[in-house]
């Protein structure tokens, strides 16, 4: 196949990885904006390289004109999760979309790898439009978390290095590292709940903070210089000291000037 013929062949298969990130990064948006907790931390997205296919297509034994049909992660989505239990509801939000049909699914984190690797990985078909009309895309999704993904990503740098025949004292070290990954995962668990309430406490104070700024440069117009040192100063001592609650009062009183300041305007 030519070259300018595989660039038009897989032209689709990054238009599907493009679509895809910006749904997962909106599907966060949606979720922060609303106050709750991401299931999803992070999104990545590649198309393999040509040299990639070429190789896979030559190791799994597949004749070149038929790599594109037989090889499904050409597409590869990658949503990174801060919890072992996000990735159950990530599978399933995936499983209910109506965009995205899957059609099959390898459990790696029940299941891993003799090497010790662990993900969830689900292939999805993913329809784009396309100027010869719709085109339905393979897509490998894999869900992990943040330290799965750290030593998967070494792991597979390792793998590139010597390719495929990592020495026995690396493989024992990435086994012994994947069993810490293990117990990572299982203590950041265990403090799941505190860690999420943290969280969300400091998404609340960092909106609460920027309505207070807003606040505080639309006064900048209306108030006296005076008065708007004495806010600044009691809103530096609040950030510092200031609990969430006193915040809010805060941004409240802010409010309430402003809303003064505007009747006054009209009046």
């Amino acid at each position: 196949m030519e070259i300018q013929l595989w660039k038009e062949t897989l032209a689709p298969y990054e238009l599907a990885v493009q679509e895809l990130i910006v749904k997962f990064q909106y599907m966060i948006r949606e979720y922060r904006q609303a106050g709750l907790y991401s299931p999803i931390e992070q999104v990545d997205g590649r198309v393999k390289t040509l040299s990639s296919i070429l190789e896979k297509a030559n190791k799994k034994g597949i004749p070149v004109e038929e790599a594109v049909d037989r090889i499904e992660d050409i597409a590869g989505i990658r949503l990174t999760c801060q919890f072992v239990e996000d990735i159950t509801k990530v599978s399933d939000i995936i499983r209910s979309r109506r965009d995205m049909a899957v059609v099959d699914e390898v459990d790696y984190i029940t299941n891993r790898k003799k090497s010790g690797y662990r993900s969830y990985h689900m292939i999805v078909n993913y329809e784009v439009q396309t100027i010869y009309g719709i085109k339905r895309i393979p897509v490998e999704i894999q869900i992990r978390t943040m330290a799965m993904n750290f030593w998967a990503t070494i792991e597979h740098s390792l793998q590139y290095k010597y390719k495929g025949n990592v020495p026995e004292h690396i493989r024992e070290r990435l086994s012994s590292s994947a069993e810490a990954v293990l117990s990572l995962d299982s203590e950041m668990s265990s403090i799941r709940e505190e860690v999420m309430a943290a969280q969300q406490l400091f998404r609340e104070k960092a909106n609460v903070v920027a309505d207070i700024l807003n606040n505080i440069q639309a006064l900048y117009r209306s108030e006296n210089k005076e008065a708007m040192l004495n806010i600044q100063d009691e809103f530096y001592n609040l950030y510092k000291t200031g609990t969430l609650e006193e915040l809010e009062d805060f941004c409240s009183r802010l409010d309430a000037i402003a809303a003064r300041r505007n009747v006054q305007k009209l009046n």
